[in-house]
């Protein structure tokens, strides 16, 4: 299931700037939040679909960065950078998100993992600093869908490991 707004809270003082997405991950919290804190990983599922990642630099850890370029399905290269701002395994990890270090557009992102029996619950709070960089994100960007597409691949990802798992210990017996 996915959303795109808090359902359960009170509207929030930054709400004409947000985007909120979330999703059911049938895997285990500790696996999802894995899949954030190693490179090999993000490669394999980051971005909507059709998009590829080249990482230049990554270290996940609180004020380290990852510099990337997002490779699109039609060729077009995008330069992305992110810092990490605060990481409290497995439960949340929150960032600053733009084209590059300094980027005066940048965007904060929270995401949580909660658990939810056997599965995970991951909700990603996307905050821009103006009312009209949000709505461009998604008139232009398609930021829901690409945000969503990113969560489902992420999901697909998880669940081919938890596979692979099930298939290793099967074959070890």
């Amino acid at each position: 299931m996915n959303t795109t707004r808090r359902e359960t809270q009170a509207p929030s003082v930054t709400t004409d700037r947000e985007i909120v997405i979330s999703r059911v991950i049938d895997a285990p919290r500790e696996l999802v939040f894995e899949a954030f804190t190693d490179v090999r990983h993000l490669s394999q599922w980051w971005g909507p679909e059709g998009f590829t990642t080249t990482t230049r630099s990554f270290e996940f850890r609180t004020g380290s960065e990852w510099d990337f370029v997002m490779h699109g399905p039609d060729g077009t290269d995008y330069s992305e950078w992110i810092t990490w701002t605060e990481i409290v395994p497995p439960e949340r990890i929150a960032m600053l998100h733009g084209e590059y270090r300094g980027d005066p557009n940048a965007f904060e992102s929270v995401l949580t993992f909660e658990p939810d029996g056997e599965a995970t619950r991951i909700e990603m709070l996307t905050v821009f600093p103006t009312p009209e960089l949000r709505d461009e994100a998604i008139e232009k960007h398609g930021a829901i869908e690409g945000g969503q597409q990113t969560l489902g691949n992420l999901a697909a990802y998880v669940a081919e490991i938890v596979r692979a798992g099930i298939v290793r210990k099967g074959a070890e017996d």
